[in-house]
């Protein structure tokens, strides 16, 4: 069903926050920073996958997505909702539900045989694709889907994600660059502002993490091996 009540966008920020915090999908550990896919250390790790085995926040998150969408985009701006692979697929699939689109998803290299096809489902020459995702860091991985969305003739000049961290200046430019208008739900500041009023970790943490993401290359400098 597609929702028809718009809460504000900091409502949204906010419960977001809540939601990450209380199904356990926000880390947050300085003795002991994370490692990430760059080979950099962080203080943060958040883990958007879990929110498909918790039903009713899944379900109002992905209604937050579509609200954030429509509103943002407009109510009739897209023909269809592709996820990348693979963290996006499941939901695309709950956004296109919602929307009443078709449904598509993206492979991150061509599978090597058959059709050797990155696209998985229908996706047409000129349709309006939307590109979901579970989270966005500096937006760099979010291009290749784009470009091969964009190699069936389709348009996509959007990207929705749950999570964007928010802390990296370069992002949206790197994507607008691009030809791609991110939107989201929350960033680390929102969770960071929910966990202090929580009182979700102790104090030396929530300082730390603040330390981080006011100057995330910064504090990896410092601590990178």
């Amino acid at each position: 069903m597609i929702p028809a009540s718009f809460p504000a966008a900091d409502d949204i920020a906010r419960l977001t926050a809540r939601a990450l915090l209380e199904i356990g999908a926000v880390h947050f550990n300085a003795a002991t920073p994370f490692t990430l896919a760059s080979g950099l250390p962080s203080p943060t790790y958040i883990d958007c996958r879990k929110l498909i085995s918790y039903p009713r926040i899944r379900s109002v998150l992905m209604d937050f997505l579509c609200i954030t969408v429509m509103r943002d985009a407009g109510m009739e701006a897209f023909d269809n909702i592709a996820g990348g692979e693979t963290a996006g697929i499941p939901f695309a699939a709950l956004v296109a539900e919602r929307l009443a689109l078709p449904m598509t998803y993206v492979r991150k290299k061509p599978k090597g045989y058959g059709r050797n096809a990155r696209i998985e489902g229908v996706m047409t020459e000129g349709q309006r694709v939307l590109l979901v995702e579970d989270l966005t860091t500096d937006g760099g991985s979010k291009l290749s889907f784009v470009d091969a969305i964009r190699e069936t003739g389709a348009v996509c000049a959007h990207t929705a994600v749950i999570f964007y961290y928010g802390i990296f200046p370069e992002t949206v430019g790197r994507l607008a660059d691009h030809g791609v208008r991110l939107h989201h739900l929350c960033t680390w500041w929102d969770v960071l502002a929910e966990a202090r009023a929580q009182g979700s970790f102790d104090a030396a943490t929530l300082s730390e993490v603040d330390s981080f993401l006011h100057d995330p290359r910064a504090w990896q400098a410092a601590r990178a091996k």
